[in-house]
């Protein structure tokens, strides 16, 4: 099942003038403030910065679709024709995420919260 997006990482180059950005865009301090992640909380929605983003084959801004069970979400989306960018992964606190490109080379993620 999905619960909809209420994720969205941005690759970064320079994590310090992204979190000035997303600061004064959302009008709050992140939650996460680590040189490998920076997370912000606004109006119900997660916004992540990752300046390893690129290398693992962000283009750009990635959704996170929330969903019960990652696994068999990320191998529909493998069965339906999607080109896996990243496996899931457990990025703490047994919060896992995956994500892939589309045909049309849009990235999709799932994210998925323990239970």
């Amino acid at each position: 099942m999905t619960a909809g997006v209420n994720t969205i990482i941005y690759p970064v180059k320079d994590i310090a003038r992204a979190k000035a950005l997303f600061s004064a865009l959302l009008e709050v301090e992140p939650y996460a403030d680590e040189p490998y992640y920076v997370g912000f909380k606004a109006a119900g929605q997660d916004v992540g910065l990752d300046p390893n983003g690129h290398a693992k084959g962000m283009t750009g801004p990635v959704p996170y679709w929330t969903v019960t069970d990652i696994r068999s979400r990320l191998a529909a989306l493998l069965d339906a024709g999607a080109e896996l960018l990243q496996d899931v992964n457990d990025v703490g606190g047994g919060r896992l995420i995956a994500f892939v490109k589309d045909a049309d080379g849009n990235l999709v993620g799932l994210l998925q919260d323990p239970a």
